[in-house]
């Protein structure tokens, strides 16, 4: 394996490994991936339109409004008509959203943050110096996205 596959290959199982380990104890139903992509990026844009996010997480509107009508069922998200176009909705995220997003954010950080403080402080470094290129990795990865 070169280093390009070996980069890739753990990228996604870190972000596996993540997943998983957040699963257990959760509370309330559990979200697959796609349901959290789309809370996070409601959440973080609130009036976001469902075309919109279809294009900022590279899926097909009707995968987009697939997961809002899954996240409306659940309490998750809110619908509202957009007032400048009134065949579009508005996507808002629920208080009880937010709770859960807050909660898996301040898990996840947690988990990685043991994993990180029993690094040896030499890698912890090479982390956090590796930090700009792994930006400049994400930013190229979304520039080139179809």
């Amino acid at each position: 394996m070169n280093d390009t596959e070996e980069f890739s290959a753990l990228l996604v199982g870190i972000q596996r490994l993540i997943r998983r380990r957040l699963r257990s104890g959760l509370d309330g139903p559990p979200l697959r991936g796609a349901q959290v992509e789309l809370l996070r990026l409601v959440h973080d844009s609130p009036g976001l339109r469902v075309s919109d996010a279809a294009e900022e997480l590279f899926l097909a509107g009707n995968s987009v409004s697939t997961l809002v009508n899954q996240l409306v069922g659940q309490g998750m998200l809110r619908r509202e008509t957009d007032p400048a176009d009134r065949r579009a909705a508005l996507l808002y995220a629920t208080d009880e959203a937010a709770r859960r997003l807050a909660d898996w954010r301040a898990r996840r950080t947690a988990l990685v943050g043991e994993v990180l403080a029993e690094l040896p402080a030499d890698q912890r470094a090479a982390l956090t110096q590796a930090m700009p290129a792994l930006r400049t990795i994400a930013a190229g990865l979304r520039r080139s996205a179809p």
